[in-house]
């Protein structure tokens, strides 16, 4: 071999032996015996040993535990193994080094030159595992069900049957349809039905029919790909069926569903399968439908507006809310429970309701059922005395206050036609002032056009007033 080259293989082996010794990490390279033939001046530091003299040493005489002969016998790598050094757990890698096909060498190499460097990673780790599992669990806490059973108040008997019959109903995956007036607690019983379902630990969608506009609602419900349309996230966006895969969705107001948006969701029911605005991929989703609507859902199909064969798909199992009305032995129950339940929101004491009180509730109509029992004993909690314990006559709205319990059944239905009234010639108002435009007409009432063009419905108004 010329001078030259053996002055070549002098400056490369200087130059592994650099970068080997310039590894913050300790390096060792042993031979097949287990021999040492290079040792790191790092790794001589830590040690506080001379690394020249470990050359030619066996592994066991320098390194405690070593176990670099051993993987020259085997043959197999030990990648993250542990080991213990001067008292010290450490993290080394023993790799075997193979040139042409034949094991030549065994490299070894301590990972973390001191503990702390460990103990600093395995506190970050700690600390990031630590904030996956509490954002995991507020996700699932979002999309979980807020009710059970035990939520139901009532011991009447409609309330009584009605509870079991959502029992039942919980343990079959058909679709359920939940019909009653507005305020009767339709969602209540959607999550309660979830919550004592197979589908529980899963999640519970929701969606209000007609709180969506009609432009967005097909992109809610069936998601959409990158650039779907104008105004389209870049990355896309998973639908409510998507998300409620494996648990259950709950869409209110069904009966609010655009008729050319009908077929879809039919589709998707039979089918369980979801495809993406703007996508060719088709999505398989495992969901349980609860479906709910205040409207009578024959007569729109009688009338053109809602489709028969979705009606008979969605109306597998039907359950009725009751009105409070039918039920008026549940109302001292109810307004109890609300009246804890206030309390305890606002930080006041108040704990009973008075005989006088209740007997005014329980002969009273409630035409906003249970929501306007709420609203009304809220109301009455705000305005009491912080010293007050018990709900008296006195503490109750003028238009209580001013009945005794034996004119309340007799007003009751007077005093629903005066707010009738009163929102009627609203509408009208606000319409006139938009000049018949329906958007600044709803904005200037403070309500959703769909919710103005139902109430123009309810009070057959005609879509321009004169």
């Amino acid at each position: 071999m010329k001078a030259s080259e053996v002055e070549r293989l002098k400056q490369k082996v200087r130059l592994y032996e650099a970068v080997l010794n310039n590894i913050s990490s300790g390096t060792v390279i042993t031979d097949l015996e287990g021999y040492v033939i290079f040792f790191s001046e790092t790794y001589g530091r830590f040690l506080n040993i001379d690394p020249k003299a470990q050359i030619g040493k066996h592994t066991t005489e320098v390194i405690e535990n070593s176990r670099m002969h051993v993987v020259a016998e085997t043959g197999l790598a030990e990648i993250n193994h542990p080991h213990r050094i001067m008292g010290q757990d450490m993290i080394v890698q023993r790799i075997p080094i193979f040139i042409d096909g034949k094991l030549s060498a065994v490299f070894g190499q301590v990972m973390f030159e001191d503990i702390k460097d460990l103990h600093a990673l395995a506190s970050k780790l700690n600390l990031l595992e630590s904030k996956v599992k509490l954002y995991e669990k507020e996700l699932v806490d979002l999309r979980s069900s807020k009710y059970s059973c035990k939520n139901i108040i009532g011991k009447s008997r409609i309330m009584v049957d009605l509870r079991e019959l959502a029992v039942k109903a919980a343990k079959v995956n058909a679709p359920i349809l939940l019909t009653g007036e507005s305020g009767t607690g339709k969602e209540l019983f959607a999550h309660a039905i979830h919550r004592a379902s197979d589908r529980r630990l899963c999640s519970f969608i929701r969606l209000n029919c007609a709180a969506i506009p009609k432009d967005l609602l097909e992109a809610e419900l069936f998601g959409y790909e990158p650039g779907a349309f104008t105004g389209a996230s870049s990355k896309g966006k998973p639908g409510k069926f998507e998300l409620a895969h494996q648990g259950t969705i709950f869409l209110d107001e069904i009966s609010e569903l655009p008729l050319d948006m009908q077929p879809k969701l039919l589709r998707v029911l039979e089918e369980k399968e979801v495809e993406r605005l703007g996508g060719t991929r088709v999505v398989k989703c495992d969901f349980r439908l609860i479906a709910a609507t205040h409207e009578n859902l024959e007569k729109c199909v009688a009338h053109g507006k809602f489709r028969k064969d979705l009606y008979y798909r969605l109306n597998v199992i039907p359950l009725h809310m009751p009105s409070l009305k039918e039920r008026k032995e549940d109302i001292a129950l109810i307004a109890e429970h609300f009246v804890q339940m206030i309390s305890k929101d606002f930080g006041i004491n108040v704990r009973r309701i008075s005989p006088g009180v209740l007997q005014i509730f329980e002969n009273y109509d409630w035409p906003g059922n249970i929501r306007e029992l709420s609203n009304i004993l809220e109301r009455i909690l705000y305005s009491m005395d912080a010293l007050d314990d018990t709900i008296q006559v006195e503490h109750m709205p003028i238009f209580f206050r001013s009945m005794t319990s034996a004119q309340v059944q007799e007003t009751s239905s007077s005093l629903k036609g005066l707010r009738d009234d009163s929102e009627k010639d609203a509408l009208i108002r606000a319409i006139r002032l938009a000049n018949n435009n329906k958007n600044k007409a709803a904005g200037i009432l403070g309500i959703h056009r769909t919710a103005l063009y139902k109430k123009m419905k309810k009070f057959n108004l005609p879509l321009t007033a004169s």
